[in-house]
């Protein structure tokens, strides 16, 4: 992974920008030599949005197993049934 300076950050935008787009590598920005924010491209970063919500969706599922907060199949089949009439 690359890293940049924020200085550089302001003074080459452009360029940093035109090849993070070729080459689909994330920056590391640092601040004060302390690292301050990664820059990605709207691909990698939509690809991870979509991912977290993957797994929000099976932390919700296995905390609501834990709660035993579940119903048979054929429950579910029914309550869905009610929503689609």
């Amino acid at each position: 992974m690359k890293t940049e300076l924020v200085t550089t950050l302001k003074r080459q935008a452009t360029k940093l920008l035109k090849e993070l787009k070729e080459e689909k590598e994330p920056i590391l920005i640092t601040e004060h030599g302390k690292p301050s924010a990664y820059l990605v491209d709207v691909d990698h970063f939509e690809q991870i949005q979509k991912k977290l919500k993957l797994l929000e969706g099976l932390a919700r599922g296995e905390k609501a197993i834990l709660e035993d907060r579940v119903v048979s199949h054929a429950d579910a089949k029914k309550r869905m049934a009610r929503w689609l009439e």
